[in-house]
């Protein structure tokens, strides 16, 4: 069931309850499939018997229907991948959050100028975290796509067989693949310890060789807890579909929390290198 919270200018939607809104907010029927997620939107308050749309959901749905900037976070760990993010529009900006095992996800205003706090946040980035730093801050860990596959799978089946030595099923795994001892005890320990493995994308209108078009930055890390930050180099961002095998080449790097932040805030694009769209009709 759909809800705000007025107080924070915060709203728990559903996917298809989304869509609704956005169909409503541009002019466009709600098709007939989408009936029980409108209902819900009624019953709610969020929307009236006759469609129209809560003065409530008013900055929400200006920035959700005209983005400037759309932020994609899909991060992944022990209890499935969540899918987050942050809408960036002329006025607003909206953080949506999802949340394990549940449909709906949070959208919530936030002030413009903390962007890249409300990033890390997204992450969990500690900047207070200094076990990144230091020498241990230039690690780097080299294999290949197939054998961190093997280990991950290894991890996967040791989380289901209770009693399992995980991190020895992971090393035993990674070492059958011919990985070198200190390539396989260290993935495997990083393989153990990690919070999730995420990847963030930033894209927009703009230009590409003198012609228009979507343009985007990605950068994607490890957060493994103890074991700190781990930045993935390899395969290089963006990576397309089909394009990684198990003989692609993967590469970790051990960094401190400030080179996170400083990669966060290079997602952004500068003014100059947004084109404006013009903004769709409201309803």
């Amino acid at each position: 069931m759909p809800s705000f919270d007025v107080t924070r200018s915060r709203f728990r939607l559903a996917d298809d309850e989304v869509f609704v809104l956005a169909q409503l907010a541009t002019g466009q029927p709600v098709p007939e499939s989408m009936a029980p997620a409108e209902a819900r939107l009624r019953d709610a308050g969020l929307i009236s018997a006759a469609g129209e749309l809560s003065t409530l959901l008013l900055p929400l749905l200006q920035t959700l229907v005209n983005p400037t900037v759309i932020l994609s976070l899909e991060a992944g760990g022990r209890q499935g991948t969540l899918h987050h993010g942050l809408l960036i529009g002329e006025d607003h900006v909206v953080c949506h959050e999802t949340w394990p095992g549940e449909e709906e996800a949070v959208y919530r205003l936030v002030e413009p100028r903390t962007v890249v706090w409300t990033l890390a946040d997204l992450i969990a980035l500690r900047q207070s975290d200094t076990s990144g730093a230091g020498p241990a801050g230039e690690q780097v860990v080299e294999t290949t796509v197939g054998v961190l596959e093997a280990g991950l799978q290894a991890q996967e089946k040791a989380a289901s067989t209770p009693g399992a030595d995980e991190r020895q099923l992971v090393v035993e795994a990674l070492r059958a693949t011919g990985a070198a001892e200190g390539t396989a005890t260290l993935l495997a320990q990083l393989i153990v310890e990690v919070r999730s493995s995420w990847r963030m994308t930033a894209a927009w209108q703009g230009h590409q060789d003198g012609e228009a078009g979507v343009r985007a930055r990605v950068v994607a890390a490890w957060d493994c807890g103890p074991l700190g930050y781990w930045l993935r180099e390899l395969p290089a961002e963006p990576v397309t579909e089909g394009e990684v095998t198990a003989a692609s080449p993967f590469r970790l790097r051990r960094v401190a929390p400030k080179r996170i932040w400083q990669e966060l805030t290079g997602l952004l694009p500068d003014e100059s290198e947004i084109v404006r769209r013009e903004a769709p009709p409201q309803a």
